[in-house]
């Protein structure tokens, strides 16, 4: 085996081969670490999904529970014949998506076994506590707005307070 240069060949023996590996490592290598360098000028942005958002009008919403909203915002709507309010669909044992059993009238996680009543009362199970709530609110075109910047907890008390519901 040779390499013709220019009307003379030079021969390609072991010590030529490896020299060439040698240089490519080294080329590989100084490229990645040049890659990691630029890098590092540049930030790392995280897109996370909105935090305030319209699920649409209350007339839109039965007497029960509404899951039409639970795989794109992991959120239940709760309807009751004069309040609205939003649960988060989050069990408060370790995070898992709790199940809606319509027969059984509650919610049930299918991690641990943990049990909330559709107000979100943690009613069977590990989880130490109920669901929580977002903020609901209507905006100046009478749409649902929902933030999950606001949360209001139940063992605290705060489900009564203004926003944790909607009159309707």
């Amino acid at each position: 085996m040779s390499i013709a240069i220019k009307e003379r060949e030079i021969p390609v023996n072991r010590r030529r081969f490896l020299y060439f590996i040698g240089w490519g490592f080294i080329g590989v290598f100084l490229t990645t670490v040049l890659g990691t360098v630029v890098r590092f000028f540049y930030p790392r942005t995280i897109l996370e999904p909105p935090t305030r958002y319209t699920i649409g009008y209350p007339f839109q919403y039965t007497t029960g529970v509404s899951e039409r909203f639970k795989k794109q915002f992991r959120i239940w709507i709760i309807r009751e014949v004069d309040k609205l309010y939003v649960i988060e669909a989050k069990c408060t044992h370790l995070g898992c998506t709790p199940n809606w059993l319509a027969a059984e009238g509650k919610f049930k996680c299918p991690c641990h076994g943990s049990g909330f009543t559709p107000e979100g009362l943690n009613i069977e199970g590990p989880a130490p506590r109920p669901l929580e709530r977002f903020k609901v609110a209507l905006d100046d075109n009478g749409q649902i707005i929902v933030d999950e910047g606001i949360r209001f907890r139940g063992e605290r008390g705060e489900w009564n307070k203004t926003g944790a519901f909607l009159k309707v």
